[in-house]
């Protein structure tokens, strides 16, 4: 802290001198007044980053100079000089938030140990500031948590790209937090104060997608009895996220892709575009590329969409975060539920820090809340307080039997791919996924056994 600037308030000048000089030859840079009014006058043209006054001074004193500098520069270090007999005078400075004081009277070293002891703490101070300035951007951030590489990188990648209308496709397992990435692009945008408008593809049925998407007008279908505003114009200068955009029928595609490359959406049974204004964020956690491959997926509304690709990492890929997650959603369920923090035994922390977490942060934040809202007081939460079947492990026999008296294996097989298919509703990329089998080899047993067509 030695280039600091400080200014020194002392009337009496060959103590002032003799100030300057031992500051000067400590590497400071120094400057003087001879009253409070001297001082502020000086402060206004060039402020300094520690003041050094007297306390007793010709007109306004050393706590009327305090007062003024705390309240028109609060960054600047603040030492009060006093004799040895207002000793109380000085700590009731101090207590009002003086920095330090010193009593006549005082060595070389003991002038340089307060005035860089000042320094330090208000070096300090700025640094809190700025961290919780940091933390406050963060918690724009939306309960994203983590401090693994992967999750710093999708930080810096957010951070460069949430200042701009770019369409950003998040993907990522289900659970990782694709929504919070999304939320989060948006609050650290310039849309932040504008709606944020969620649509998760997977859940609207197929023949209310597109009124849900575009809206429609009055009489467009039976039940319309008023006009009705659809999630594009309802995110009109904010964000719309449109999750699970896998899901989409193919007969709706070519319309979303109109709507992003035109800014502009025709409500069902009307005839009139209404221009849009918003910045699009998807989510998946299929593999687009093979649903393009399968024709599940349009090639030119799978590009309009991937301009700007990131990954939200699966929570084994970051274990490292585990710990951090749980106190997170500790605080966060204890907070909510009104409930006091319960103790955690070593053996339940080791269960959770150990547990392959399948359903990712989702499951873990379910799980700790379970924990907190059944927790008792009179005991640390065990391992007996964990879910039913809490990372047990599947036994040797597998989770299917085989009957004793036999089976045909390609009937077997056959009634499995034909099952398939039907739960994936003919998409022969989903039916693959659903049975963890590659797409080619699934194509391979569906001409095997006779089933190009779903059944």
């Amino acid at each position: 802290m030695a280039d600091a600037d400080i200014l020194i308030v002392e009337d009496e000048t060959a103590q002032r001198v003799l100030l300057a000089a031992i500051l000067r030859g400590a590497g400071y840079r120094v400057s003087e007044a001879g009253s409070a009014e001297d001082a502020l006058t000086r402060l206004r043209s060039t402020p300094v980053n520690l003041v050094l006054s007297d306390w007793k001074l010709p007109g306004m004193d050393g706590m009327g100079l305090f007062e003024r500098v705390r309240e028109r520069w609060p960054d600047t270090a603040f030492v009060i000089v006093t004799a040895y007999g207002t000793i109380a005078r000085a700590v009731e400075a101090v207590r009002a938030g003086a920095d330090d004081y010193l009593t006549k009277p005082f060595e070389r070293q003991a002038l340089l140990l307060a005035v860089e002891r000042s320094l330090h703490a208000r070096a300090l101070v700025d640094e809190n500031r700025r961290l919780v300035e940091e933390l406050g951007e963060r918690d724009r951030l939306v309960d994203l948590v983590g401090r693994a590489p992967r999750m710093q990188s999708l930080y810096r990648e957010m951070d460069k790209v949430a200042g701009t209308d770019a369409t950003v496709l998040i993907r990522g397992e289900s659970g990782t937090g694709k929504e919070l990435a999304a939320r989060a692009l948006h609050s650290l945008s310039p849309r932040r104060d504008a709606p944020f408008v969620a649509v998760n593809c997977a859940a609207i049925p197929e023949g209310l997608i597109e009124s849900e998407f575009f809206g429609a007008v009055r009489g467009a279908y039976s039940g319309a009895d008023r006009d009705r505003t659809g999630r594009f114009e309802s995110a009109h200068t904010g964000t719309l996220f449109l999750d699970e955009v896998g899901e989409l029928p193919v007969a709706l595609q070519p319309k979303l892709l109109r709507a992003l490359q035109e800014r502009c959406v025709t409500p069902v049974g009307g005839v009139d575009e209404v221009p849009v204004d918003v910045r699009i964020v998807a989510a998946t956690n299929r593999d687009l590329e093979e649903e393009v491959a399968a024709g599940a997926f349009r090639e030119d509304l799978y590009y309009r969409l991937n301009v700007v690709p990131m990954h939200v990492p699966a929570l084994r890929d970051r274990r490292e975060d585990v710990p951090i997650l749980i106190e997170h959603f500790v605080r966060s369920a204890t907070r909510r539920h009104d409930r006091p923090r319960p103790r955690f035994s070593s053996a339940v922390t080791r269960r959770l820090l150990d547990h392959p977490w399948p359903g990712n942060v989702r499951e873990l934040a379910n799980v700790i809340e379970r924990l907190v809202l059944l927790a008792e007081e009179a005991r640390p939460v065990d391992v007996e307080d964990l879910p039913t079947g809490f990372d047990q492990a599947p036994t040797g026999a597998g989770r299917y039997r085989l009957d004793p008296a036999g089976m045909s294996w390609d009937e077997h097989e056959r009634d499995l791919l034909r099952q398939a298919l039907e739960l994936a509703r003919g998409n022969r990329t989903r039916a693959a996924k659903l049975l963890g089998m590659p797409y080619k080899a699934f194509l391979y047993r569906l001409e095997k056994h006779g089933l190009k067509q779903p059944a």
